[in-house]
């Protein structure tokens, strides 16, 4: 090899005293290859300063090697973790992850979609259900594999890994309920586009229905997803409705808002006021008191969505849906209803 030659896998090859199908097998599925000879064939890898022509690879395999995965937005932690995992299945495998954000806008997520497609994306991962029937016809007359993650709805028929949000949300509210609370209220993040959310809602509905309350009386504050809009939203119930006895927030980050308020107004919790969330995200356990919530296998799912979109990506299964257990996690934000406190004194 001279200096104006760029150097190739048999060099690779020949430095790490390994077969070329070796190398290969290591740059593009490391996981099926031992540390050692990994470690080995990498050294000569950075040594030579090789790079693999990954242009030849796709067209010899007649696809990229690339997945797309299109977020309502990067802000919210339980997708970074999710996409973490997702990301590292992939890595594995070989493939590499292409991630965007639409910011709820539901025009430019199919902006992205469709560009992703144009780049050659094999498969896609998408975050929920609803968006317009012509982005699903649109994926079935190319022959892209998509699948559909953080969320489960057992009358659609899309492929998916994810949860129910709705019968989650309805556990949880057993779960408030059976504390003794019947003046409930919601914080929910905006609805219009986000069908995590709206089943999340409906989830609670469903509980109070079932226990004979009625559900439109549940006072409800839309928001967008920031602590410190939980927290308004939570003085906006409060003092509309302040016979209220407990506040089920739809996600961890409204929740903790919520909590922050009640602090500030001199409410304690969950004495004077019972609060709930949804996901289980790191900060639910690090507040005080620690966040009753819905616990979420973001890591599980993330990593199973991989594992799917690649076989669906590669045809070796047939695309499938996935519903995975989500678990109420009742810790100290929850108790029975408070006796005896003149909240509007409070209030005032």
């Amino acid at each position: 090899m001279t200096n104006n030659t760029l150097p190739t896998l048999e060099d690779v090859a020949r430095v790490a005293r390994v077969s070329t199908a070796t190398v290969s097998r290591c740059l593009n599925r490391p996981g099926q290859v031992s540390d050692s000879t990994r470690d080995r064939v990498m050294r000569a890898v950075e040594e030579l300063g090789y790079t693999p022509n990954f242009g030849a690879r796709a067209l010899a395999a007649k696809r990229t090697f690339t997945i797309g995965a299109i977020t309502p937005t990067m802000e919210n932690a339980i997708f970074a973790r999710g996409l973490q995992a997702f990301q590292e299945t992939l890595n594995e495998a070989g493939y590499t992850l292409l991630v965007s954000s639409t910011g709820y806008d539901p025009q430019r997520e199919a902006e992205q979609i469709r560009n992703l497609v144009a780049r050659g994306a094999d498969g896609l991962l998408l975050i929920g259900y609803e968006r317009d029937p012509d982005i699903y016809a649109f994926l079935e007359a190319r022959k892209v594999p998509y699948l559909l993650s953080w969320a489960h709805r057992p009358e659609e028929k899309h492929p998916a890994v994810g949860f129910n949000n709705c019968k989650s949300m309805t556990e949880l509210t057993k779960a408030v309920l059976a504390e003794g609370h019947r003046e409930i209220g919601i914080i929910s993040a905006q609805m219009e586009g986000n069908d995590r959310a709206t089943d999340r809602v409906k989830g609670i509905r469903v509980g109070l229905h079932e226990a004979g309350l009625d559900p439109q009386r549940a006072p409800l504050v839309e928001t967008p997803y920031s602590v410190e809009n939980g927290a308004n939203a939570f003085e906006e119930i409060m003092r509309s409705a302040p016979q209220t006895t407990a506040v089920m927030c739809v996600n961890d980050v409204l929740a903790v808002g919520a909590m922050n308020r009640a602090h500030d107004m001199g409410l304690d919790v969950p004495l004077d006021v019972s609060i709930t969330g949804f996901d289980d995200i790191e900060l639910a356990k690090l507040v005080k008191p620690k966040l009753t919530t819905v616990h979420v296998p973001h890591r599980l799912m993330g990593s199973l969505a991989a594992q799917q979109l690649m076989r669906f990506v590669e045809k070796t299964e047939a695309p499938q849906i996935r519903n995975l257990a989500s678990i109420v996690e009742k810790r100290e934000t929850l108790a029975k209803p408070r006796k005896n406190v003149d909240i509007d004194l409070v209030l005032r």
